[in-house]
């Protein structure tokens, strides 16, 4: 019975132990009713989670260590696909299909995915050189890069080296005294040169280059000793080759300086010209992506192609009644794209932009929307069918991204009813307009953050505020003025034309160095964890690909991956793969380095890895360390704890008494050199044989943890696999 309130009212029956059960066990029923309804709402919403299915595929493969375990994850899959056709039409009266196929369909492009990969890893994996050292060689130039900023020519080889049967894939820095014009595509040479097998991060969380170069067939890297021999001239010239060469050349010879150099990368992919301190500004500006050629170009050519052929086209009433202008627009774009494409190198950013644009094009030629998350699916699917190792990399993740995030912002409903046609006078247009080029900069930059902090440690504030000026200026004005420059110069009028690019691109070198020298234009946080970065993605692509409130749930695994990003500190030190050089932070705003001479480039990839600017100050400086010829010994302070490192500056042996007793004195000892077993620090000892086994090392030394650049990695074809370091 229902009991009675005192004012009259009813009062529900209390729910017994029974009932509590009986709602419970209800729940797991609604749960299934409700995603399944979810599902059944979402429509066309679905479809590019499967290409997001088949990437994680293929970042599980890489993160995945071993065999057993990428055998494990397809096991799962297969029982995903036979749990979603196994399940009956129903539930409760409610049917299942839309979940049922959710389970196939992600259980199918994941296995793709990680067979993707793993196959293209076994079949397409070049192994590296087995050990450094000096080879004589025969040799056949596959390419030739020049490099004048860095005032050296880079060479690509297909080489057999005197001791091997097969040929390898090498590729070499010459200097200035080592080039020759001989020195082109095809022609064979034979020489000797110092070779090294492609390295692994120099320290955890570093670029791995090993990686790299497996799938790009290369199998060292290396430095001519002595003169090069040429036994064969080329006898075909490579003309794709030679005419991008040839207009590298002529573009500079027309535009000097550094402006100069940028009318090259434009207008042939030539990057090699561009001074370091300008691509320095160009990225911490955020402007970057204007140098390689990627979407923004090629949508650019084949965008101007596409209207002057159409307006040209316009003018003969007689094709215009008769034939799909349209249609004849977009092939002449799409010709014209794929000429770019492969004039500029055909390097694969640039195949990936050439895709995504034909896809466009087509979709405009069907009368469909090119903005559209499917059509970005698509093209996300058939770059990563042929290039899958794309997928870890920061070039795949940003421009998928920022092509991602334009497409779900201008889908939006608040920015289509901002951007609705309306009669208004033109000044409140261009408004409109500038504001929502601001808008799209300023998400571009949010949803690129992460990415660029996760891959390297440093990340521009300021890009929004520099792209408003500088995409317009490089689309509008630049690059169709270098197009006009090289068509005048057929007919050798083309000096004005070369002026206006020159002063163009001098403006935009002066937007990204005057952005780049603010305060605050850079912020550089430590490594953060993989865990962490795949959350803050996983947010981003729900509230990217979901419409309506649910895409706001997204947002939570973002929030918690800046607050994250508070926490985040450097390690307390860094010590490179060699031994040689070591890196103490914490103690000043200045890196501590144990060599301060040489090997600038290693002290700066160390500060870079710990995400921190600023200067360095040599050990040997540093108040509260004592050097002498051979070793130096300081006491790091951290966080209430003091830790007595001992450091060898050389690589010259030493008298075993003192060092037993400098040892003992020390809780870490760190050689370049193999240590005695009678070298015993109080805590950890870091020699040759620890960093052939683990490589560059960074020490907690608060919670006393070592982390290696092998730590985490596994037996994939460019990684070395070894037991855990104890501690």
């Amino acid at each position: 019975m229902r009991a009675a309130a005192s004012d009259g009212q009813v009062l529900p029956p209390k729910r017994t132990w029974s009932g509590h059960l009986a709602a419970i066990s209800a729940y797991p029923g609604k749960l299934v009713d409700s995603l399944e309804h979810f599902l059944a709402e979402r429509g066309f919403e679905r479809a590019p989670w499967l290409a997001v299915a088949f990437g994680m595929g293929v970042a599980l493969w890489f993160s995945l260590p071993a065999m057993a375990q990428w055998i494990a994850l397809l096991c799962g899959c297969t029982a995903m696909v036979l749990a979603g056709l196994a399940m009956d039409n129903g539930h409760d009266g409610v049917r299942v299909s839309h979940i049922a196929a959710a389970l196939v369909g992600v259980g199918l492009m994941v296995a793709a995915g990680c067979v993707t990969i793993w196959a293209k890893s076994t079949l397409a994996g070049t192994p590296p050189l087995a050990s450094r050292g000096i080879y004589w060689m025969t040799a056949r130039v596959i390419e030739r890069e020049e490099q004048p900023a860095l005032d050296r020519v880079r060479l690509r080889l297909a080489a057999r080296l005197d001791h091997m049967a097969a040929p390898i894939e090498i590729r070499l820095n010459l200097g200035p005294g080592d080039d020759d014009p001989q020195l082109v595509e095809d022609a064979s040479i034979r020489l000797r040169a110092r070779l090294n097998p492609p390295g692994p991060p120099t320290v955890p969380g570093g670029y791995d280059f090993a990686q790299f170069a497996w799938f790009d067939h290369l199998a060292a890297t290396g430095s001519p000793l002595g003169s090069i021999e040429v036994l064969k001239p080329a006898d075909r010239r490579d003309w794709l080759k030679q005419w991008q060469r040839q207009l590298s050349d002529h573009v500079r010879a027309r535009v000097a300086g550094s402006p100069g150099a940028l009318a090259s990368a434009f207008a042939s992919g030539d990057r090699g010209g561009i001074a370091r301190e300008d691509d320095q500004a160009m990225r911490d500006a955020g402007l970057t992506h204007l140098l390689s050629i990627s979407g923004l170009h090629v949508s650019a050519v084949i965008a101007l192609t596409y209207v002057v052929v159409v307006r040209v086209l316009a003018l003969w009433p007689w094709l215009a009644l008769r034939m799909s202008l349209p249609l004849l627009a977009s092939t002449a774009g799409a010709l014209t794209g794929l000429a770019y494409t492969l004039l500029t190198g055909a390097e694969v950013p640039t195949v990936r932009s050439c895709v995504g644009a034909l896809l466009v094009l087509a979709a405009l030629t069907l009368g469909r929307s090119p903005l559209s998350l499917r059509l970005l699916a698509f093209a996300g699917l058939f770059v990563m069918t042929f290039w899958p190792e794309a997928v870890v990399g920061p070039g795949f993740q940003m421009s998928f991204g920022s092509v991602l995030a334009i497409v779900a912002l201008h889908g939006s409903a608040p920015v289509r009813a901002f951007l609705a046609h309306r009669d208004e006078p033109w000044p409140m247009r261009i408004w409109r307009h500038l504001a929502m080029l601001l808008v799209t900069g300023v998400v571009i930059d949010v949803a690129l953050m992460p990415m660029a902090l996760y891959h390297f440690h440093r990340a521009g504030l300021y890009g929004a505020a520099a792209n408003v000026l500088a995409i317009p200026l490089t689309t509008f004005v630049s690059m169709p003025m270098i197009a006009l420059a090289l068509v005048l110069d057929l007919g050798g009028f083309g000096a004005p034309a070369w002026w206006f690019v020159g002063k163009s691109l001098a403006l935009l070198l002066a937007i990204a160095h005057l952005t780049a020298s603010q305060a605050g234009a850079v912020i550089r946080f430590p490594p953060m964890s993989t865990a962490l970065y795949l959350a803050v993605i996983a947010g981003e692509l729900w509230l990217a690909l979901w419409v309506g409130r649910v895409r706001l749930l997204g947002l939570l695994p973002i929030a918690l991956g800046l607050v994250s990003l508070a926490f985040l500190r450097p390690p307390d030190v860094l010590i490179s793969g060699d031994g040689r050089q070591v890196g103490v932070f914490g103690q000043g705003p200045a890196m501590i380095s144990l060599r301060n001479g040489r090997g600038g480039f290693m002290r700066q990839a160390l500060l870079d890895d710990a995400g921190l600017a600023g200067d360095t100050i040599a050990m040997t400086d540093w108040p509260a360390a004592r050097c002498n010829s051979d070793f130096c010994a300081m006491i790091v302070r951290t966080q209430g704890t003091e830790t007595r490192l001992l450091m060898q500056r050389r690589g010259a042996r030493v008298g075993t008494l003192g060092l037993v007793n400098a040892c003992a004195a020390s809780d870490i000892v760190v050689s370049e050199r193999s240590l005695p077993a009678v070298c015993r620090p109080h805590w950890f000892k870091a020699d040759r044989g620890l960093f052939e086994r683990t490589g560059g090392l960074a020490i907690d030394l608060s919670a006393r943890k070592v982390t290696t650049v092998t730590t985490g990695q596994g037996k994939h074809g460019w990684e070395r696999w070894i037991e855990p370091v104890e501690e």
